[in-house]
């Protein structure tokens, strides 16, 4: 039963008369199919202010391939996809997973295949973003997110130094200084041929950087797939990824780190 659920909609700040949200609703099914078992009221409580706000926000339709890696009671669970198509699932296992703290990478071999490809957003019309609870240990060059590596028309997020670098199918990466640990959301999108946003910290910044043909091939999570293989694996641990168009990242993060919170204080 959700009916436990609507009566806890008022931050979504819309009207109580409005119907209610079938993606929230047919997620959360998904989810507890896939985990064997219900969600508490305040995990699917949250959840559903997720995703109704992100449609408030006008932010929604630009998520193109989207896991809550958090929040369900199992690794099966928490790879039901929020939107788009399933992603593959390399080498994780259950204990890789905590509710409340995300999914473990280990460095070496475990990340997950989107299943989106590169090239099939807009090239100058197009996101990422992800959700770190444990950053990628320094000293290291380990991929969060993205498609290719130093190639030309590629599209990821490196950590694991005193800086994040970020390629947005830029002929070179850009580095965001000082921010190489940086928990919390992180993200980048591209609007326009000339430059790119990239937000961490509740900061976004501008990079002048002119886009190239995207890279054909699919993006992982976890590591950098190329047309070779995956390529800087990750130890972190993330609870949360998306790939699609371009959003407003403000809104996007405001919303992602508003649902781990939510998750957090629900789950026992």
């Amino acid at each position: 039963m959700l009916s436990p659920l609507y009566g806890q909609l008022s931050p979504l700040r819309v009207p109580t008369s409005s119907p209610l949200d079938s993606d929230a609703i047919a997620y959360i099914a998904a989810v507890e199919s896939a985990d064997g078992a219900a969600l508490e009221d305040g995990v699917k409580s949250a959840i559903y202010n997720f995703v109704t706000g992100c449609k408030f926000d006008g932010i929604w339709s630009a998520l193109k391939a989207s896991c809550i890696l958090a929040g369900a009671r199992t690794l099966n669970g928490a790879l039901v996809p929020l939107v788009g198509t399933a992603p593959t699932n390399n080498n994780f296992v259950g204990g890789d997973y905590n509710r409340t703290t995300g999914l473990k990478g280990n460095g070496s071999s475990k990340y997950i295949n989107s299943n989106r490809i590169n090239n099939i957003d807009p090239q100058n019309n197009r996101h990422l973003s992800f959700f770190v609870s444990f950053a990628a240990p320094a000293g290291t060059t380990q991929c969060y997110l993205g498609a290719g590596s130093t190639q030309s028309g590629s599209f990821n997020v490196l950590g694991g130094g005193a800086d994040l670098s970020a390629r947005c199918l830029s002929s070179s990466g850009a580095s965001i200084l000082g921010v190489g640990q940086s928990t919390g959301f992180i993200g980048m999108q591209r609007s326009n041929s000339s430059n790119f946003d990239f937000r961490t910290s509740s900061n976004t910044s501008n990079f002048a950087q002119v886009s190239q043909t995207p890279l054909n091939a699919n993006l992982g999570v976890f590591t950098a797939i190329r047309t070779t293989g995956p390529i800087f694996y990750t130890s972190a641990r993330l609870n949360f990824y998306s790939i699609g168009e371009s959003l407003d990242l403000a809104k996007l993060d405001t919303r992602v780190s508003t649902l781990m919170t939510a998750l957090a204080a629900a789950i026992p």
